[in-house]
């Protein structure tokens, strides 16, 4: 065999195996196999009917079932299908683990057979137990007093589908282009492992404090699936939410002050800078707001949006004075914000808790409180001041059908579309919003979901300050990253010597940071003061949340990465939990609400130690640099290659050795 056709051989093989996933891939994923391999016996398959103190009927696998409810169901539904698929993934995770221990090219596809069966013994389930209960409540018997109503796949079905999710990402990984496109999700690794580890120690917390919902103290067997049960069960609960428009849509409402909150600390993060002071841009958003909106004479939807702009420009104005601070005295941005807190707090009590003040022996009147009320509020905003509430504007009554467009996401599935089409396009991002901003009144008539709307979905809160927060998210990622103001500012936040070496204004770009991250929390006080969130009160109000808000905007930014679409995620994620919580209070003795501040505080606290990932993964070099060291190294070796020919062939040798016919290759490189 000739050099070059041993050469060919030895790169085609090399080739061949570049599709192969890494080891650490192929590892995560064996342990993922084998946990839900054995979770399938251990853990709870699915729930056939739930009471409302959270006992349960459990089916087991391979057909078992164990009640706790002290009431079993009368009826059954049929478990043979889920079986059957839950037999077939048993099968398909043995494949996955051969395909990691051998690092097979296929391990993608077994991940994504054993996903498939995981959602089909879900979904058959589900239809299973939605056929007894039709048939009941056509027979008469009350929704309410049906188990079954409240079954679902339990921890066993899940952690196939997890198995075959994570399996599927470990083998796709093993292909140049789809390693790349996973290698830019990196950042999301903390957050993600800190939620992970923050639902364990939970779990802990829950089985510490709270005793199995059982109709007779559970021992053996029936104490260890009630215990995983109860687990289960809370964090279902927790998320129950993303299942129900109408708590959906509360969740939306208590996110909506938090993606602005969030906004507020992340762009301040990407500057350099640490923004406590979003409480107390919050209040003087909400007093400027609530000025424009009382006392300013303006007719029609142009005094909406000037209340809106002037929260804005109460916000930036206080946070523009740390920012000045900093810029010319550099004094540290976070002692004066959080002093500035205590400012604005204690002006929006003086305005509010009195209709007098003394001052030198003289009394003045103010005027933003109503005459004979006894609480701390301000005087209402007038009506054309104020925010639509969404489900309004959707024509959504309790009791009555209603239409919910699905244009908003149609736009957004288009303007991901397009944008990703247009790869090499350099107006991708305005060509992209223009078709996203053309599909809003094309499909918002007839796209869409008819529900039968209850009060809770009526009722809601929700209001269009929500959309500004949306606009507001845009706004954060196309100045950062389409402008040169924000090149400036993230040059800034990586570096004030080099940026400054570089031509950039440090002062002018701290200054800025600061006041755009202000305007962002100011907005918060339109989703309160506009939008009548703080129950239909369009008025400030001493129980006005901007505290709290400020504050876990923090946790919001730390666990969005400082990404505005991390930063919408996490706080829908908070306002899912902060909403299930009310349930989970409700249902279990020992478990209140309070397990979501727990949760919280451990994500930020993970979160702060780096999810305890190692840099090596967290921050590995860019993937782009990967194909350029793999061809460099393949022409050192072929330069290195021709040089030992050609001295070879100067000496009267015969040919030099290769990789394929060398003695001392053991065939490891391969």
């Amino acid at each position: 065999m000739t050099p070059a056709r041993a050469g060919f051989r030895t790169m085609t093989l090399v080739t061949l195996l570049e599709h192969r996933p890494s080891r650490q891939a192929a590892n995560i994923s064996l342990v993922f196999a084998v946990l839900a391999a054995v979770g399938l016996f251990l853990f709870p398959y699915a729930t056939v009917g739930r009471g409302f103190g959270g006992a349960s009927t459990l089916l087991l696998f391979p057909g078992r079932t164990l009640d706790l409810t002290g009431f079993p169901p009368q009826v059954l539904p049929a478990f043979g299908p889920t079986l059957a698929f839950g037999w077939a993934a048993l099968a398909a995770l043995a494949a996955t683990a051969v395909a990691a221990v051998t690092r097979a090219r296929w391990l993608w596809l077994a991940g994504l057979v054993t996903l498939a069966l995981g959602v089909l013994a879900a979904v058959t389930f589900e239809t299973a137990t939605a056929a007894v209960v039709r048939d009941l409540v056509a027979g008469g018997t009350p929704l309410r007093r049906i188990p079954q109503a409240n079954g679902a796949a339990n921890l066993g079905i899940f952690t196939v589908m997890l198995a075959g999710l994570v399996t599927t990402l470990a083998g796709i990984s093993g292909f140049p282009a789809w390693y790349a496109r996973l290698n830019r999700l990196r950042a999301a690794l903390v957050p993600l492992v800190a939620i992970a580890l923050a639902v364990v120690i939970g779990a802990v917390v829950v089985l510490v404090i709270q005793p199995v919902p059982s109709s007779t103290p559970a021992v053996g067997a029936a104490a260890w699936y009630g215990k995983i049960d109860l687990v289960w069960f809370v964090y279902t609960t927790l998320f129950a939410p993303l299942a129900d428009l109408g708590d959906f849509f509360q969740a939306l409402t208590l996110a909506t002050p938090l993606i602005f909150a969030g906004l507020a600390v992340a762009f301040a993060f990407r500057a350099g800078l640490f923004n406590i002071g979003a409480p107390g841009q919050i209040a003087a958003g909400a007093i400027l707001a609530m000025l424009v909106g009382v006392y300013l004479p303006v007719p029609g939807v142009l005094h909406a949006v000037l209340t809106v702009i002037a929260a804005a420009l109460g916000g930036a104005l206080w946070g523009a004075i740390p920012g000045f601070l900093k810029a010319r005295f550099g004094s540290s941005e976070v002692i004066n914000t959080i002093m500035l807190n205590y400012i604005a707090s204690a002006i929006f009590i003086f305005l509010i808790s009195s209709n007098t003040f003394p001052v030198f022996g003289r009394t003045f009147n103010l005027p933003f409180k109503p005459q004979g009320v006894n609480e701390a509020v301000s005087q209402e905003l007038r009506p054309d001041a104020r925010l639509a509430q969404i489900p309004q504007l959707l024509g959504l009554q309790a009791g009555q059908p209603g239409f919910v467009p699905l244009a908003p996401l149609a736009a957004l599935v288009v303007f991901a579309a397009v944008y990703a089409f247009l790869a090499r396009n350099r107006r991708r991002l305005l060509i992209a919003l223009g078709a996203a901003v053309l599909t809003l009144p094309l499909t918002w008539t007839w796209l869409g979901v008819r529900v039968n709307t209850s009060f809770n979905l009526a009722g809601s809160t929700l209001n269009l300050a929500f959309l500004i927060a949306l606009a507001a998210v845009v706004f954060f990622a196309v100045f950062l990253w389409r402008t040169s103001g924000g090149y400036a500012l993230r040059a800034v936040g990586l570096s004030p010597k080099a940026a400054e070496y570089g031509g950039i204004n440090v002062a002018r770009s701290t200054v800025l940071a600061m006041t755009i991250a202000g305007a962002f929390a100011g907005l918060a006080s339109t989703h309160y003061l506009m939008g009548g969130a703080l129950a239909g009160q369009y008025r400030l109000t001493q129980n006005l949340p901007y505290q709290n808000v400020g504050f876990d905007g923090i946790t919001v930014a730390l666990m969005g990465q400082s990404t505005p679409a991390g930063v919408v995620a996490a706080a829908v994620l908070f306002g899912t939990i902060d909403t299930g919580g009310l349930y989970v209070d409700q249902q279990l003795d020992a478990i209140n609400k309070d397990i979501v501040t727990v949760l919280k505080a451990l994500i930020v606290l993970f979160i702060a130690a780096g999810g305890f990932l190692p840099k090596r993964i967290t921050n590995p070099p860019p993937a782009v640099l990967l194909p350029n060291l793999a061809r460099s190294s393949a022409e050192n070796r072929e330069t290195l290659g021709n040089k030992a020919e050609n001295t070879s062939a100067q000496a009267g040798e015969g040919p030099p050795a290769t990789e394929a016919n060398d003695p001392r290759n053991d065939g490891r490189d391969a």
